[in-house]
């Protein structure tokens, strides 16, 4: 059954315009009176709810009278039996700029405060990285922890484990939801050492299945995830795509994934002339834009192959690269050396103007999730050329909103080649590219997934 409504409504029938997958027949439902009585409970975080009065059993009742948190009834109904919020306490290693921490503060910002207290928990950012809470921080508490960040340190990781269960015993959460490989781990053991019978949420924004480790590593990966799956309620993917990769290496079972798509906007571009012209990008020839962190994953490697290939055939031709990482040196001289027309922009706090001066967007990478770089693109009507990897099929149509190649310099190069002699085929893909996204991947969509998926969960009887 899917929804398109904020939370399940009343007066409101299912829809297929929604990209979140609900069972068809869930057990249970949350009602108005059920929340009400569940969060006035002053140990609701440590009792099921399927145990408190006011559930109305799923055979008893249909679609259509179900709760809407928004509903100012409700609140009202609420706040005269003085009931609190459902805690959330969101956890990540750390907020460097894209796809995670861009969800992550949309759901902060996005979800609604008459109903949810959130709280962020996460790390510090790298050197070579930019936090994305210094160019965007949400209105909500944050609390960082050393040791929480991208690397691997047994004894940091373990004071990490301790702080972590203090946090949740002190903020006694409803809701543990955990981003990103490490963070789950350590936010799903705490949870469980600290005692506490939150419901425990992970989403997966990709995977370290291919790309990032050995086999031997990637193995002990695997065995990991596998053992975590079996303490969380529920398991989320960006995509299907990484669902499907997981199950087939035994992480979690299909029962406990929702698949809930990114969800984002972008704001008004400038004419392409204006933009160029504030980037000092010269008129007269294509510009392709690359858009994304500079590390080993993203292969800027192979971009760098796919732009002297273009140049060959379009001399003229100029590159944008919006991102920054540990590469962005190794980038440069490269750059240089292949007397490359490369503009580094470094990493961008609004990518509209990046976005306006290009024809095309190209990604790269070896692994993906649902890469945000792309739905922007496409947003901004800009045809794609990109790697298939990963879910990356589920934000761009091969041969309807952009081009699909090999993660291959050759193929991708010979992709960019077709569209830049094609301007009109161009154009169509980017025309599509626009509907498309801007149905799949909005961003009311995606907090009122995240909506439905939360309530869900408080209805299911803990892990323990």
């Amino acid at each position: 059954m899917i929804f398109r409504n904020r939370f399940w409504a009343q007066g409101h029938t299912a829809t297929q315009e929604s990209a979140f997958e609900l069972p068809a027949q869930p057990s249970w439902l949350v009602t108005p009176t059920c929340l009400s009585r569940s969060l006035h409970s002053h140990d609701a975080a440590d009792s099921p709810l399927i145990d408190r009065p006011g559930l109305i059993h799923r055979r008893s009742c249909s679609a259509t009278c179900l709760f809407r948190a928004q509903e100012t009834q409700i609140f009202r109904d609420c706040k005269n039996e003085h009931v609190g919020h459902v805690r959330v306490l969101r956890i990540i290693a750390r907020m460097n700029v894209g796809g995670p921490a861009i969800q992550v503060v949309n759901l902060m910002e996005g979800l609604p405060e008459e109903v949810f207290e959130q709280r962020l928990v996460t790390g510090f950012c790298g050197p070579d990285e930019v936090d994305y809470l210094e160019l965007h921080r949400p209105g909500v508490e944050i609390t960082r922890l050393s040791g929480l960040g991208r690397a691997i340190q047994p004894r940091d990781d373990a004071l990490v484990l301790l702080k972590m269960i203090k946090e949740i015993r002190r903020f006694r959460p409803h809701l543990i939801h955990t981003h990103t490989a490490k963070a789950g781990a350590i936010g799903r053991i705490a949870a469980k050492m600290s005692g506490s019978r939150a419901r425990l949420i992970h989403t997966f924004h990709g995977h370290l299945l291919h790309g990032y480790f050995g086999p031997t590593k990637t193995r002990a990966v695997v065995e990991a995830e596998r053992m975590l799956a079996r303490t969380s309620t529920r398991l989320v993917t960006v995509g299907e795509v990484v669902r499907e990769e997981l199950l087939r290496v035994g992480v979690g079972n299909r029962e406990q994934y929702r698949v809930v798509a990114p969800g984002i906007e972008i704001g008004e571009l400038r004419s392409q002339e204006h933009a160029r012209r504030e980037l000092g990008v010269p008129e007269g020839g294509p510009v392709i834009a690359f858009v994304g962190r500079l590390t080993r994953i993203k292969r800027p490697d192979r971009f760098l192959e796919v732009a002297g290939r273009i140049s060959r055939e379009h001399p003229n031709s100029q590159f944008l690269v919006a991102g920054d990482g540990d590469l962005l040196a190794d980038m440069r001289r490269e750059a240089a050396r292949f007397d490359l027309s490369i503009r580094f922009l470094g990493m961008q706090n609004e990518i509209e103007m990046c976005l306006a001066a290009s024809d095309a967007v190209i990604l790269t990478s070896d692994n993906e999730g649902t890469p945000i770089s792309l739905i922007e693109a496409g947003l901004a009507g800009k045809p794609v050329v990109a790697s298939d990897v990963g879910s990356v099929r589920e934000v761009v149509q091969d041969g309807q909103t952009g081009w699909l190649a090999k993660p291959d310099a050759g193929d991708l190069a010979a992709c960019a080649l077709e569209l830049l002699r094609n301007p009109m085929e161009a154009n169509r893909r980017a025309n599509n590219a626009r509907s498309f996204t801007r149905g799949k991947f909005g961003l009311r969509r995606f907090l009122s997934d995240y909506e439905h998926l939360y309530l869900e969960a408080l209805n299911e009887p803990t892990n323990t």
